[in-house]
């Protein structure tokens, strides 16, 4: 098990403003980014919360998943996870189809409609994470993914160690 790097010291609790917490500026960005992806995806049907599962599915190398696995990816609970599959499967998207060689996994497959609703997903996310960038240099865009896979990998070690 690796060791956290020590925390650093930028904050401090007599003079913590929020509004320059960059927890909270990463709050406002992803909800910011998740509204405009709602917005253009709606034109085709889909929700935030139904995209992701259905592109997490598309994506999982072989065009399916079970549903723990996409529990897991979506932090959720089997329940919740369940109720939405319930959502996707009314509007045609997926289906779920038992293993058969383990009848206790349930594994979750697009339909066609499922695959055709997907495909305009990476073209609005590219617009719409492009125009979040305005103004930044590639350099920038590239320092930017590297400090912030640096904060996951952090928080990350902090979970690891409790």
């Amino acid at each position: 098990m690796s060791r956290s790097p020590v925390p650093a010291d930028f904050y401090n609790r007599d003079a913590y403003c929020a509004e320059e917490s960059v927890g909270y500026l990463m709050k406002r960005i992803m909800l910011s980014i998740s509204s405009q992806v709602d917005l253009k995806l709606g034109a085709h049907g889909l929700t935030s919360a139904q995209w992701g599962p259905l592109f997490k599915v598309f994506h999982s190398g072989q065009g399916k998943a079970t549903v723990a696995e996409l529990a897991r990816w979506l932090q959720s609970d089997a329940g919740a996870t369940t109720r939405l599959l319930d959502r996707l499967e009314r509007k045609g998207l997926c289906k779920r189809v038992r293993s058969t060689e383990d009848r206790r996994v349930v594994q979750i497959e697009l339909t066609p409609e499922g695959e055709a609703s997907i495909a305009e997903v990476p073209a609005v996310l590219a617009e719409v994470l492009n125009a979040h960038l305005a103004g930044f240099s590639k350099t920038e865009w590239q320092a930017l993914k590297i400090y912030l896979q640096r904060m996951l990998a952090n928080g990350e070690a902090l979970r690891d160690e409790t």
